[in-house]
């Protein structure tokens, strides 16, 4: 016998049967849904008339809240509508409203496209390419007509836009005329300046006939010595040097100073190449050096070259014109004149331009010495050779750099030249008289001296007696009268030479006899 399970207290579909052990039973949907709220429809829903979705709207007319756009106008419709005959827009068509469609009832139709729409009409192919349309319109515009020549514009117009009265024309030209008269009268008159100051049929006058040079002229003599004086060209590794020399000797012999070929005996054994003044260029080689009297004599290998000729320093007096001929800077075979300001003139050189700590007894000269002309001859208005261009003093040597002539030149006696290189040429080497010491310049004011500074110890001073502090004031015949001085007259006499020295010892006169040494 069966039983009728209880509905529950809720009495309805859904209500779990049996002891409650099985999931709830939920309803199904419900079939009919609520009409829409009227305002939501009003707001949300199709306009009266409109079937689908896309459909254009039958007619222009408002659902009482939605506003319908009124139709375009008509230039707008020929400039963005569809041509005519172009058929329905993008929807679909409704049933029964174009072929291939399902009844007439306005529903959609099924298909994508309906024939003929997407292959053949771009407005309903995705897939279209953008071209530019032609305008809008069956036939093309007709050409518009060719516009007749207008009249011909004045001048007036043109310019100032016929706002100019022909009388305010005329006068402006009138203006402008006599603007260019007038610069045309002032270039006239600048030209008729001009060509008072030039003269085009000028011809200069011919000079008169040279002068002839006499026998002991600047330029006789610079003609005969120039042959004989020679360029030295310097080179050790990338460094290159120049000087002077002259040729003293049919054998070849050249003497210049020894701070000019100094580089090239050194470590560094360089190369010397001797510049004539033909051009011709000859390697030099050294012969003997000199350091304590800056002297050093070279041998060309020259077959009967021009050889200067050798005068006597000694017979110079102050005021006799001398002319130097070397190569200053590097330019070769330059003549300056001058005099001898000085003679006897002791110099110490500078230990820089020179190889040792040299001292010459120099003929100081006014004519233009520089660097270049170092080793050139200082020659007297005969021609004959009178020293050695050496040295000079000017205001950039004093503040450390190569300064110019000022008027100051230095050169060997050629008397003392003359012994060193015979001396050089024979033995290629020179010994010095040597006394011992070593002395400052020092004066009392009355007298000048050379105070002894130290004596060498076994020395020619030492063994004649002379201490520290000793003033020399007279080496053999010749008063000193500083330091320098007393090295030059000591060199005066020969090694072994027994010399009578004056000097004053604690106030007090003293005369001693030294027999010198040898350096």
């Amino acid at each position: 016998m069966s039983e009728t399970p209880d509905p529950g207290p809720s009495g309805g579909p859904g209500t779990p049967v049996g002891d409650g052990s099985a999931p709830p039973r939920l309803e199904p949907r419900p079939l009919e849904r609520p009409d829409p709220d009227p305002a939501d429809r009003a707001a949300f829903g199709r306009p009266d008339g409109v079937g689908s979705s896309f459909a254009p709207p039958a007619h222009a007319v408002s659902n009482g809240s939605v506003p319908v756009a009124p139709p375009p106008t008509g230039a707008v419709a020929r400039a963005f509508g569809r041509p005519d005959g172009g058929g329905t827009g993008l929807q679909r068509p409704p049933s029964g409203a174009a072929p291939g469609t399902s009844g007439g009832d306005g529903e959609q139709s099924k298909d994508a496209f309906w024939p003929g729409g997407s292959a053949d009409d771009p407005w309903r192919n995705p897939g279209a390419p953008v071209v530019a349309a032609p305008p809008h319109g069956d036939a093309d515009p007709e050409p518009a007509p060719d516009r007749p020549d207008g009249p011909r514009l004045s001048v007036r117009e043109v310019l100032f836009g016929d706002r100019v009265q022909p009388r305010a024309l005329a006068l402006l030209g009138v203006l402008a005329l006599g603007i260019g008269a007038i610069g045309g009268l002032a270039g006239h008159w600048t030209a008729s300046g001009a060509s008072a100051l030039t003269s085009p049929g000028a011809v200069l006058a011919t000079a008169e006939e040279a002068k002839e040079r006499p026998p002991g002229s600047v330029p006789d003599v610079a003609a005969r010595v120039l042959p004989s004086v020679v360029s030295l060209e310097v080179t050790v590794g990338n460094q290159a040097g120049n000087g002077s020399g002259v040729v003293i000797d049919p054998d070849g012999y050249v003497l210049t100073n020894d701070h000019v070929v100094a580089p090239a005996t050194g470590p560094g054994e360089g190369s010397i190449e001797a510049v004539f003044s033909d051009g011709s260029r000859v390697p030099a080689a050294v012969v003997g050096t000199d350091p304590l009297t800056d002297l050093a004599v070279l041998r060309v290998p020259v077959a009967n070259p021009t050889v200067a000729a050798i005068g006597r320093s000694s017979e110079l007096a102050v005021g006799d014109a001398v002319i130097a001929i070397g190569s200053p800077f590097g330019l070769a075979g330059t003549v300056t004149t001058g005099i001898v300001s000085a003679v006897d003139r002791p110099l110490r050189l500078d230990p820089e331009g020179s190889a040792g700590d040299a001292v010459i007894d120099a003929v100081q000269t006014d004519a233009a010495i520089n660097p270049g002309n170092s080793g050139g001859p200082l020659v007297d208005a005969t021609g004959a050779v009178v020293g050695i261009n050496t040295a000079i003093r000017s205001a950039g040597t004093e503040a450390g750099g190569q300064g110019g002539s000022i008027g100051l030149g230095f050169a060997v006696p050629i008397d003392d030249a003359r012994t060193i290189a015979e001396e050089l040429i024979r033995t290629g080497r020179v010994a010095h008289a040597d006394l011992g010491v070593n002395a400052r310049s020092v004066t009392d004011g009355a007298t000048d001296g050379a105070q002894v500074q130290n004596v060498t110890a076994g020395g020619p001073a030492a063994a004649a007696g002379l201490l520290e502090g000793d003033v020399v004031v007279r080496v053999g015949g010749r008063s000193i009268a500083g330091a320098d001085e007393l090295v030059v007259a000591v060199r005066e006499h020969a090694p072994g030479e027994p010399v009578p020295i004056e000097l004053v010892r604690q106030g007090r006169p003293l005369t001693v006899t030294a027999t010198l040494g040898e350096r």
